[in-house]
């Protein structure tokens, strides 16, 4: 594809005519309305269609599922069919309602989410909440006091529980379960420590507080441990777990226990723990309550003679559903929920996802991959590393520096393999983006990542990495199949246990107040400091999605206008016809107004 393939167009270098009245209305129609929500009516709708997407998902792949467990069984793999469903990202619909209450969740799901000092110590496993009813299996007869509490611990962390009901086991099947479930306990990790530290020789004890070190981050919801090794006496060692965004201090070692502890991580990841100077990947499989944990573990030199480690815990449970994800965001939920549902094969088109390092895009990524029926569409990926296994999916991982292993070499060979979708893990380079550009003008629905600040920097960024000779010809082909672009941030979440509550005006000065678009009297939620138990004291609990949107509805034949704003102004698309916008600070306001996220920190972000 050259220069010479897109038609000069006389009138490139003239000014855009202005939109009609109409047109104009027609367009600011298409907008949502900053603070403005869908209606009972809408809500309802919003919900039936999820539930029906969500039962749609289950009869997608049941019929696979039940064979796949046959054949598993008679191999001595003992699999559910709800864990099975699980693994295809198929499983039972959470149902989240507007106020963010779950009515119900997997037993994995509270195991993850309930503080473990609330239900371990009664040696109860958590079978499910379904329908308001929490049910569990308990060793020993519980009294009325604990039951209440139980229930109050999972009201308070966000399900909707009316009671619990116990069911009744083979004690020794409960005592199995009981033990392959709840064999780490995230709270001991302190006192592993302790009694290693004073026996640092003992290897069975090192064995121990790695293993309670993982639980511990993993019950503490953290993505990567951090580890610092260092044989510098004046140099602190510390252990550091990255929480809602932020590194947290958690344990500090002396520096031979430390290096003790980086060389069987290394040994377990399949690295020379001998060689502390060149960088290096691997990883290894850890067992938590009943799942299985993927640890990639990067190693690189600290210093003279000390070592970083850093571990990215990968737990399949943690990956959050389509609807989950876009659980506020319905509208481009919708949009995009119908270019990942093509009843004709041959539609194609580009889906970029961008935003900053950590902003959540590979989450994003796999919910599209999940939303995708992988039962009659070919699903193929690219990816450096790949992190998580997608059931009924062709995974390729990138191979830099070995012939035909760069993403341009494997996307013109995914295409020979008939694929429907074809997942990119990152836009890098301008052989990328020409290869990734072919793709969709060949058919084939193309969804990949790039970093950038906003939707709109999205196709500057995109333009920067287009051959200089070619730039005028991929412009033209990113106009005609670009059919979203989503830039998105994660931004915390308020512990909805123990968040202070107050009017606006009590809260907030009166220009704050205007700012964020709310009555004096709207009730808000800030943030707690003290935290309390749920929020293991932090006061917050999680992050949420925060979307910048760029929606293109109009066909391929109607695109002129857009490459005419690629190639003088970008800001000019915000105005082009068939061009819906979704601002970011819409979305902050609303999610204040909702009690989800703490004024202050929210003007922060409108002021950047």
């Amino acid at each position: 594809m050259t220069d010479k393939d897109v038609s000069p167009d006389k009138n490139l270098t003239e000014p855009a005519a202005p939109l009609a009245p109409e047109r104009r209305q027609k367009r600011e129609d298409r907008r949502k309305t900053p603070g403005e929500g869908p209606g009972g009516v809408e809500r309802r709708q919003w919900q039936d269609r999820r539930k029906r997407r969500a039962s749609e998902g289950r009869e997608r792949y049941i019929d696979m599922v039940q064979r796949e467990r046959a054949l598993l069984i008679e191999q001595g793999v003992p699999r559910s069919t709800e864990q099975l469903l699980d693994m295809a990202g198929a499983g039972g619909s959470s149902e989240l309602e507007e106020e963010g209450v779950r009515d119900r969740a997997t037993g994995d799901l509270l195991r993850s989410v309930l503080p473990v000092q609330s239900w371990l110590p009664l040696s109860i496993h958590l079978i499910g909440l379904q329908d308001g009813i929490l049910k569990i299996a308990p060793l020993h007869e519980m009294n009325d006091k604990q039951i209440g509490t139980l229930a109050s611990i999972a009201q308070r962390s966000g399900f909707h529980v009316e009671r619990v009901e116990a069911e009744m086991w083979d004690r020794a099947e409960l005592l199995e379960t009981l033990r392959r479930v709840h064999d780490l306990s995230a709270d001991r990790c302190e006192k592993t420590l302790a009694q290693w530290l004073s026996d640092i020789d003992n290897g069975l004890l090192l064995n121990q507080f790695q293993r309670d070190l993982l639980a511990e981050a993993l019950q503490l919801r953290a993505s990567d441990i951090h580890l610092l090794q260092d044989n510098a006496p004046d140099t602190p060692n510390w252990i550091k777990y990255r929480i809602d965004g932020d590194l947290v201090p958690m344990h500090l070692l002396p520096s031979d226990a430390m290096a003790r502890l980086t060389t069987l991580i290394k040994r377990d990841a399949g690295l020379n723990f001998g060689d502390k100077t060149t960088p290096k990947d691997g990883r290894f499989g850890f067992n938590w309550q009943g799942r299985n944990i993927d640890v990639r573990v990067a190693a690189g030199p600290q210093a003279q003679e000390g070592e970083k480690l850093t571990l990215r815990l990968l737990d399949r449970a943690s990956l959050k559903s389509f609807d989950d994800l876009f659980r506020r965001n319905e509208e481009i939920a919708e949009f995009l929920a119908k270019l990942l549902s093509p009843e004709i094969k041959g539609g194609g088109g580009l889906i970029l996802l961008s935003g900053p390092t950590g902003s959540g895009k590979t989450t994003t990524l796999y919910a599209c991959v999940q939303q995708i029926d992988r039962r009659r569409k070919h699903v193929l990926t690219i990816e450096d590393p790949i992190e998580y296994e997608l059931r009924y999916a062709t995974q390729w991982q990138v191979r830099p520096g070995f012939a035909g292993g760069e993403f341009s070499d494997l996307i013109r060979a995914a295409m020979r393999h008939d694929p429907d979708h074809i997942i990119i893990g990152e836009m890098r380079d301008s052989n990328t983006v020409e290869t990734a550009l072919r793709a969709a003008e060949s058919g084939h629905t193309v969804i990949s990542t790039v970093h950038a600040d906003t939707a709109l920097q999205t196709f500057e960024r995109m333009r920067s990495l287009m051959p200089t000779e070619r730039e005028r010809s991929s412009t033209y082909t990113l106009a005609q199949q670009v059919k979203v672009i989503l830039n998105q941030r994660l931004i915390r979440m308020l512990c909805q246990g123990c968040a202070h509550k107050a009017k606006a005006s009590e809260m907030l000065k009166p220009e704050e107040v205007r700012s964020l678009g709310l009555a004096p009297d709207h009730q808000l939620r800030r943030h707690n400091s003290s935290g309390c138990d749920l929020c293991n004291r932090t006061g917050i609990s999680g992050r949420t999605l925060l979307l910048d949107a760029i929606l293109l509805t109009s066909g391929p034949g109607q695109r002129n206008h857009i490459y005419e704003a690629l190639m003088k102004n970008i800001n000019g698309i915000a105005d082009a016809d068939g061009v819906v916008m979704h601002n970011r600070s819409d979305a902050l306001k609303d999610l204040v107004a909702s009690g989800l996220v703490d004024p202050n920190l929210a003007l922060s972000y409108l002021d950047e």
